[in-house]
């Protein structure tokens, strides 16, 4: 599902005179269909920066990060924008650390919205988000609240039910558990499993231990991807 091959990342600071500081050089390695592999190192090592340049957000400055999709390999690295947003639309979901939406609106439309934005009919699509709501323990007496009125950790499970409403082929996830206590952190490693279960890949970063145990099929250290000094 997910192939990357001689990626290199380097940020110029521009304020800093020009300094070039190298993330990655030649970076290769890829996620299979059914597996989840989860990156591991210290912060501050480039984890982030690497689901980054896989969703599209960044630009590598060398290499390529190919995606099967619609029966075909597209390479994200050299994808014009309109290939990238079909490639997140249908094929490739992203649960960030953080929540974003349109401001105002409800907990179940932020769900939503990945399906309608697929033709899914309305009613079908709100289903959906009321299931995985309910499932991740938010009140029905939220769903039709901003998630912006919510707590860290609610926001925090509106933002996993909203990656998990289409079935994506890949799904990438940046510290999805991290602000949630011991249940729901287990209803989030079992949504991730049912997921390689139905053959979904999975590129991941999970600081909690017990929760990358139980879902690594296999650990790439970053720091085995930076450059030398």
């Amino acid at each position: 599902m997910l192939s990357v091959s001689g990626l290199d990342k380097r940020f110029v600071l521009h304020l800093q005179g020009g300094v070039e500081l190298d993330v990655f050089r030649a970076a290769s390695f890829a996620a299979e269909a059914g597996e989840c592999v989860v990156l591991t190192g210290p912060s501050g090592t480039g984890k982030s920066t690497l689901l980054r340049i896989v969703y599209g957000n960044y630009k590598g400055s060398r290499g390529s990060v190919r995606v099967r999709h619609d029966g075909a390999e597209v390479d994200l690295a050299s994808a014009d924008s309109r290939t990238v947003l079909a490639v997140r639309r249908r094929t490739m979901g992203y649960v960030s650390q953080f929540l974003r939406c349109v401001p105002r609106v409800p907990a179940v439309d932020v769900v939503a919205e990945p399906l309608w934005a697929l033709g899914h009919e309305r009613e079908t699509a709100r289903r959906r988000a009321q299931h995985l709501l309910e499932r991740l323990n938010i009140p029905e007496s939220h769903w039709s609240l901003p998630p912006a009125t919510f707590s860290g950790g609610e926001q925090q499970r509106v933002n996993i039910a909203r990656g998990f409403a289409h079935e994506y082929p890949l799904l990438l996830l940046d510290e999805p558990t991290a602000s949630l206590d011991a249940e729901n952190r287990m209803i989030v490693v079992a949504m991730i499993n049912e997921a390689k279960e139905r053959g979904a890949a999975l590129l991941g970063i999970f600081h909690d231990h017990d929760v990358r145990e139980r879902v690594a099929n296999r650990l790439i250290d970053v720091r085995t991807l930076q450059a030398a000094a």
